[in-house]
């Protein structure tokens, strides 16, 4: 693959144009010809002939025709959204994002816990009413924070949250791999992980063990003065189940990313608590999502430059 030609598919990424990953894929592979792929037709048109094609996802039927293809380079962090095994039939690696968000997402939870620690919410709301009247904070220094998935984000919050001398404790799929956390537990020990902790950050994927992990049983296990973080996805946590702990104070607040459902409807009652922090799934937005793309597309190049059948950075299929 001495001058490949790349695919660049017409995608909507947080509302920035395209046109930015194929100016910073052209500035960082020289020698490749980049095409970019407005429309399905062009889509078409330009797949049959391409060595890689990137974006966040790519029609079966048109695989058929794609018969140099040797490489899709997903943009998203996770895969679970396509099937891996029609890639692998055609004989096409698919590699991941996974590492784009590590900066920007730590740095949403990291403030919402100080937002929440130092109460700023409130700040704001007193501000609005020109009220000056002071009212008790807390801090993050020498406080626990359990991490729930430890990949590349997970990882990065726990390395975050060292600067305030905090105690963090991790769950994952394997705990006995360990992890950057003073105490590393399995899924099914949720609750001795979550249960002297005063936040509680979901940074994990969705899948049949993590769904509704967070219930009423684990709100009950769960500091009455905690805050629970979800940046992972909405269905981790079961809305019902929140609602109700917010209600009764089960917890001191939420800091939520996702939800389920999403969108949140107007009329739902998490809208309406003054302890919940709702964003519209954004934590992922950065500016610098295209040019981070482009440097593992482009790290990949070089390595199959060098070595065709080389193991690719955040390589998902079998070569």
């Amino acid at each position: 693959m001495k001058n490949p030609e790349i695919v660049v598919l017409q995608e909507d990424v947080h509302g920035m144009p395209i046109s930015g990953y194929v100016e910073a894929i052209e500035r960082r592979i020289p020698g490749a010809t980049v095409r970019y792929a407005r429309t399905p037709t062009q889509i078409r048109e330009y797949l049959p002939t391409a060595d890689i094609a990137t974006g966040l996802t790519l029609d079966h039927e048109v695989l058929e025709t794609a018969t140099n293809l040797e490489l899709f380079a997903c943009m998203y962090a996770g895969t679970g959204h396509l099937d891996l095994d029609v890639f692998e039939a055609h004989g096409i690696t698919v590699t991941s994002a996974s590492g784009v968000h590590t900066s920007n997402i730590s740095e949403y939870v990291v403030g919402a816990m100080i937002a929440f620690a130092r109460q700023f919410r409130r700040a704001l709301r007193q501000q609005e009413r020109r009220e000056w009247r002071g009212y008790h904070t807390r801090e993050l220094h020498g406080s626990r924070a359990t991490v729930v998935g430890l990949g590349a984000i997970g990882s990065t919050i726990v390395d975050r949250l060292q600067a305030f001398s905090m105690e963090t404790v991790g769950v994952r799929y394997s705990p006995e791999k360990g992890g950057p956390t003073s105490e590393v537990y399995g899924f099914d020990e949720i609750h001795e992980a979550v249960a002297d902790s005063e936040y509680v950050i979901l940074a994990c994927p969705l899948t049949e063990t993590t769904e509704h992990l967070i219930d009423r049983d684990v709100f009950r296990t769960m500091h009455t003065d905690a805050l629970l973080v979800n940046i992972a996805r909405g269905p981790v946590v079961k809305t019902d189940d929140l609602v109700n702990a917010l209600k009764s104070n089960a917890i001191a607040g939420a800091t939520l990313d996702v939800t389920d459902p999403e969108p949140l409807p107007e009329d739902h009652p998490l809208w309406r608590f003054e302890n919940v922090q709702i964003t519209p799934h954004n934590s992922g937005h950065t500016p610098e999502y295209f040019e981070r793309c482009a440097d593992i597309l482009a790290e990949n190049v070089d390595n199959l430059r060098k070595n065709p059948d080389a193991t690719l950075t955040n390589q998902v299929t079998s070569n």
